[in-house]
């Protein structure tokens, strides 16, 4: 089995596959920071490059089935994986952790894309929490008149003045997110719709202090996902895997649809990258 990985899901279902000995689970990983948390078992690094290859890899390494675990927001690996899974004669399933939910006190504005976010931010204020990432941080630095404090876990290189780069990786903390709005006197948060409880914490803190958030919508899901399998949470990625061992590769394990979305900051609500 391979699993595309990079999430807490992913990693927590390679060590529970670790522990079966009728599984041979390899990891693979983007390669985008120079040290990414690896999860147990074999490891591979780097790109596939395109369909093409992956269905050659998954052919050339007698993968039975394929586990796209990616993050909400790789768009380009996710689709060669719903390309490649057919080509291969592979199983394939899709784990994914839900989304966020607005609560009571939460002042949310979904927007779809990071232009729109960026629109959206600077009618909001101008001192501004960002935690959407490096790759697009471009989206946000023509604004002079907004400070953006950009949170990132690699150095996005060279940045305009009016940013400052904060580099840092979570799990996080209510009290350490609040601190970081406090001091840096942040009006505006913008961020993603990635779901889990390792990064809510800091939209629990602008609940707190009254900050709005921009959130950027997760992509629409591509249509080839219809019809396959796909689970919301690491337990039933197992069952999917069981199911699988008892039917054979040819057939489909099953899936479930998404459940409710969860409060943004509950110790229940799932894991992050």
């Amino acid at each position: 089995m391979l699993i595309l990985g990079g999430t807490a899901e992913a990693r927590t279902l390679a060590a529970a596959l670790a522990q079966r000995p009728d599984v041979e689970c390899v990891s693979s990983l983007a390669g985008r920071v120079s040290r990414p948390r690896l999860p147990v078992g074999k490891v591979r690094v780097g790109g596939f490059g395109g369909p093409g290859g992956l269905t050659e890899w998954l052919r050339d390494n007698h993968m039975t089935a394929l586990v796209d675990a990616t993050h909400p927001y790789a768009e380009g690996i996710r689709g060669s994986a719903l390309a490649a899974a057919p080509l291969a004669g592979v199983a394939y399933l899709r784990l994914e952790r839900p989304g966020w939910t607005a609560g009571p006190g939460d002042q949310w504005h979904r927007v779809a894309g990071y232009a729109a976010a960026a629109t959206t931010m600077a009618a909001l204020g101008r001192r501004v929490f960002l935690t959407i990432g490096r790759q697009h941080l471009h989206a946000f630095t023509g604004l002079p008149e907004c400070w953006l404090l950009a949170r990132v876990v690699e150095e996005p290189g060279p940045v305009p003045r009016h940013v400052t780069v904060l580099r840092s990786r979570g799990p996080y903390t209510v009290g350490g997110e609040t601190a970081v709005l406090r001091e840096h006197r942040i009006d505006v948060l913008v961020t993603k719709d990635s779901g889990g409880s390792l990064t809510a914490p800091k939209l629990a803190a602008a609940r707190a202090l009254s900050v709005p958030v921009v959130m950027v919508d997760r992509p629409a899901p591509p249509p080839e996902l219809a019809g396959q399998d796909v689970v919301h949470d690491v337990i039933a990625a197992l069952r999917w895997v069981d199911r699988l061992a008892r039917t054979g590769p040819g057939s489909r394990a099953g899936s479930t649809r998404p459940p409710p979305r969860r409060h943004a900051g509950g110790p229940g609500s799932g894991s992050t990258r």
